[in-house]
C-alpha cells in the first residue's frame, strides 16, 4: 500500500508542475522527488494529470512532465526490480520501448482530458489527439515480440495464466486504438470528437496499466527466470521484428542461443522465491509443464522448423496455390499439385528438363530472359497474368536465395484468383479485421 494519501499525490504533482514552470531541470526534480514518486504508480500520476486538466491548469504545462516520469520510472526500476540490465539487451530495449508507449498515453490522456474538460473542443487540440492515437498504432510491434518471443520461454516453464491474461488485455488495447483512429478519421462535429476523446481516455488508462503490469511484474519475473542463452536467442529474432527505439548498442551474449522447444519442461523452484509477489501467485497456481518434443527422428531440419517429408508433401499440396522450381542450372527439381485450386498441366516427366522447354516455343525466349534478369539481381520478380478456359491465373516468378545471398534457382508460383478479380466486392465482405 502507498503512504502518501490521494490528496498529498495531487498536491506532490502540483508541486513537480511548479518547479518545472520555474525552469528546474528533470535531473534536478528526479533527485528532489525520487522516494516520494516512487509511491506514486504511473497509473495514478496519469489520473492525477487528467483531474488537472478539468481544473483548469493548462495541457501544454502538464506535458513537460512527462519526460520527468520517463527518467523516474527508469531510475526507480534500474535500482529495484531490474537492476542489472545491460544496454542493448533485448529486455533494455522492451523497457525503453515502455518508455515510448507511457509518453504517448500519457500525452493522449491530456488531450482526451482537455476536449472533455472544455466547454466547446478546440480543432486543434483534437488534431493532436489524432496525431497521438495514429502514432498508438505502432506499439503493436511491441506487444508482438513479446506475445512471440517471451511468451513461449514461460509457456515451455508450464506457466500459461500469466500470458493468455497479458495477450488478452493487449489484444483489447490493440483493437479499441484501431476502433478509435478510424472513428478519428471520420470524427466531424462535436459530439464525434467527445466520442473519441472518451476512447482515447480509456486506452490511455490502459495503456499506463500495461506499462506498469509489464514493467513491474512480467519483466523482473523473466529477468530471474531466464538464462542468457534464452536472451540471446530472444535478440536474435527481435531483429527481424524491429524495435520502436534505436537499437544502437549490439548486446554481445556469451552463450548460445537457446529456442523454447529446448528447454527441460519446468520452472526452476530455486528462483521462485525472487518473482514478483503477483506473478508467483498467478503463475504458480496452475503449472503446466509442456513436454512437446518439436523434433522427431526422420525429420527435415529447417531454418523454421522440422518436418517429415510426407508432412512436407501434404502441407504444399494442401496451399491455394501450385508451384515449379528448378535449379541454378535451370533443371525442374520439383513441383507441387494442389487440392485446391489447379493450375497448368505438368507431371512427373518435367523433372529434370530444362525449366525453358516447360512453355510454348514462342514464350521461351520470354522465360530466358525473365531468369537471367532475375539472376543478375535486376528485378525481384516478374508478376503475369492469364487465362485458362474460363479461370483467370497470375503467375509469379521470384528467384530463389540462400542465406549468402547466391542464387539457387527459379520458382514459378501459380494462383487462380478468379473469384477475386469477378467478385471484388463479395471478396470484400469476407473481410474480417483480426
Amino acid at each position: 500500500m502507498s503512504n502518501v494519501d490521494e490528496r498529498n499525490k495531487v498536491e506532490l504533482v502540483k508541486s513537480l508542475l511548479k518547479a518545472i514552470h520555474e525552469g528546474a531541470k528533470p535531473e534536478e526534480l528526479s533527485t528532489r522527488f525520487r522516494e516520494l514518486l516512487s509511491e506514486v504508480s504511473p497509473v495514478e500520476i496519469v489520473l492525477i494529470e487528467q483531474q488537472l486538466v478539468r481544473e483548469g491548469v493548462p495541457v501544454g504545462d502538464i506535458l513537460r512532465l512527462c519526460d520527468l516520469h520517463v527518467q523516474l520510472f527508469r531510475d526507480y526500476l534500474a535500482s529495484r526490480e531490474l537492476s542489472g540490465v545491460p544496454r542493448g539487451h533485448p529486455l533494455d530495449l522492451l523497457l525503453r520501448e515502455n518508455e515510448v508507449i507511457s509518453k504517448l498515453s500519457e500525452v493522449l490522456g491530456l488531450y482526451a482530458s482537455a476536449i472533455l474538460g472544455s466547454s466547446k473542443a478546440e480543432r486543434e487540440v483534437f488534431e493532436q489527439l489524432r496525431k497521438v492515437l495514429h502514432e498508438l498504432r505502432s506499439v503493436r510491434l511491441h506487444y508482438r515480440k513479446v506475445q512471440m518471443l517471451i511468451f513461449p520461454y514461460l509457456e515451455r516453464r508450464g506457466v500459461v495464466a500469466v500470458p493468455r491474461v497479458l495477450w488478452g488485455r493487449e489484444d483489447q488495447v490493440l483493437v479499441k486504438v484501431r476502433g478509435a483512429v478510424q472513428l478519428a478519421n471520420e470524427a466531424a462535429d462535436e459530439n464525434s470528437i467527445r466520442e473519441v476523446a472518451r476512447k482515447a481516455l480509456e486506452i490511455s488508462r490502459e495503456l499506463a496499466e500495461l506499462v506498469f503490469r509489464e514493467n513491474k511484474v512480467l519483466f523482473p519475473a523473466v529477468w530471474v527466470l531466464f538464462s542468457e542463452g534464452e536472451w540471446a536467442a530472444i535478440a536474435e529474432v527481435a531483429r527481424e521484428f524491429g524495435y520502436l527505439v534505436p537499437d544502437d548498442v549490439g548486446w554481445v551474449p556469451s552463450a548460445k542461443p537457446v529456442m523454447p522447444y529446448e528447454l527441460p519442461p519446468k520452472i526452476d523452484m530455486e528462483k521462485v522465491e525472487k518473482l514478483p509477489p503477483e506473478f508467483k501467485q498467478l503463475a504458480l497456481a496452475k503449472l503446466e509443464p509442456d513436454t512437446c518434443g518439436v523434433k522427431k527422428e526422420g525429420d527435415l531440419e529447417l531454418s523454421t522448423g522440422f518436418l517429415k517429408p510426407e508432412e512436407f508433401e501434404a502441407i504444399v499440396s494442401s496451399l491455394p496455390l501450385e508451384i515449379t522450381y528448378a535449379d541454378e542450372n535451370d533443371r525442374v527439381r520439383f513441383y507441387s499439385k494442389s487440392k485446391l485450386v489447379k493450375g497448368f498441366a505438368r507431371s512427373k516427366t518435367i523433372l529434370g528438363r530444362r525449366l525453358f522447354f516447360c512453355h510454348p516455343p514462342r514464350l521461351e525466349a520470354m522465360v530466358r530472359n525473365v531468369v537471367e534478369r532475375l539472376k543478375g539481381g535486376e528485378v525481384e520478380y516478374r508478376e503475369y497474368w492469364t487465362k485458362q478456359g474460363d479461370r483467370i491465373l497470375r503467375v509469379l516468378v521470384v528467384p530463389v536465395r540462400g542465406r549468402d545471398g547466391g542464387y539457387l534457382g527459379t520458382l514459378e508460383i501459380v494462383e487462380d484468383l478468379t473469384e477475386v478479380i469477378r467478385n471484388p466486392e463479395e471478396v470484400l465482405k469476407k473481410v474480417l479485421v483480426l
